[in-house]
């Protein structure tokens, strides 16, 4: 038996244990916030070549590189770059196409296809016609060439100066965005499906108050961020229309002229123009955060139907999203815990 005057110090039980409940306890507290993941870094084009960067879209086949090309006057190239090293891994020289006029914006289709749009207008919209461009996304990151589709667009209502190009993730339909129009901007639908074999006729569908430079869709198809040099807007797509969810939060660039989600569709990343360019990344959070992603972080940890919200439920806010009370009730647990430990811990060094 222990003297009564080294109690504290008794090789038994107490002490031990209640510093194990302690540690249980803060585990709890630890894991009612989800899994911690990291923020996506910012990261910057190294390539000499890549001089005016005007379109940014993630890959869909290779995790951490993003898919990028020059504005005007550089040729039928695109570049894959690695976010982790801001190096260009892969050059893609477009062949099959007439030479390039303007290439603004490029996205990553649901085929598994890269849509490349030559669609700016530096003439202030006084070309007829411009092209997209397509071609599979290479299975392996190299140097290669690659036959591309070319597809004539033109507008119902006459020609447009346009820098954003989207297309959904999941009906492959391609829209896009005329940068300015009569002091705004306008959304154009595309056919269902794009033909080479005549023009495509893009339809107004919805205006837009932005200057715009460049836009993209969340990879669950939720949500159209559209930006511009000073400014974006988020917006919830519904039956192919927009929605204005309010504005987002864009960084301060030298000429800020792309963006693209992330491949969970957490945080934007903005691109701009200029040599050695940074391309840098904003968290999305309440209302602005994709479907997909609101529903994982409202689902109970170990749920892997990532079933839970929709759009609608009970208790969304703008800007905010439902209370969690599964994550309530596990802090309040873990809390309570945690305290009745300290209490015996202190009762038993008395």
């Amino acid at each position: 038996m222990c003297a009564a005057v080294r109690r504290p110090r008794c090789p038994g039980r107490p002490l031990p244990y209640a510093a194990g409940v302690a540690a249980a306890a803060l585990a709890l507290l630890t894991a009612a916030g989800g899994p911690a993941a990291a923020d996506p870094a910012g990261f910057t084009l190294t390539d000499p070549r890549i001089t005016e960067s005007s379109g940014l879209a993630a890959s869909r086949a290779h995790p951490g590189v993003y898919w990028t090309h020059n504005d005007s006057d550089d040729g039928p190239y695109v570049y894959a770059v690695d976010a982790a090293t801001g190096r260009t891994v892969a050059t893609i020289t477009l062949r099959g196409i007439g030479t390039p006029r303007d290439v603004e914006a490029i996205s990553v289709g649901p085929d598994g296809r890269i849509y490349v749009g030559d669609i700016g207008d530096n003439l202030g919209g006084s070309w007829d016609h411009v092209w997209i461009y397509r071609f599979p996304e290479p299975a392996r990151l190299r140097d290669a060439t690659v036959t591309a589709e070319q597809f004539t667009v033109r507008y119902a209502d006459g020609p447009r100066d346009a820098e954003a190009l989207m297309v959904h993730p999941r009906t492959g339909r391609v829209y896009l965005v005329s940068k300015k129009q009569g002091g705004g901007a306008a959304l154009y639908e595309g056919p269902a499906r794009l033909s080479a074999a005549g023009v495509n006729t893009f339809r107004k569908v919805a205006p837009i108050d932005l200057w715009v430079t460049d836009g993209a869709f969340s990879p669950d198809g939720t949500r159209l961020v559209l930006r511009g040099y000073f400014g974006a807007r988020m917006y919830r797509w519904r039956d192919g229309r927009p929605q204005d969810l309010g504005g987002v939060s864009v960084p301060l660039q030298r000429q800020g002229e792309s963006v693209s989600f992330t491949p969970d569709g957490r945080t934007l990343m903005y691109g701009s123009e200029g040599r050695h360019s940074q391309v840098e990344p904003v968290a999305l959070s309440g209302e602005q955060l994709p479907d997909a992603a609101r529903r994982d972080d409202d689902a109970p940890q170990g749920d892997a139907s990532g079933g839970g919200a929709t759009d609608g439920r009970p208790g969304d806010r703008a800007g905010g999203t439902a209370p969690s009370y599964g994550k309530g009730a596990l802090v309040l647990a873990g809390a309570t815990a945690l305290v009745l430990a300290i209490r015996s811990l202190l009762r038993r060094r008395r």
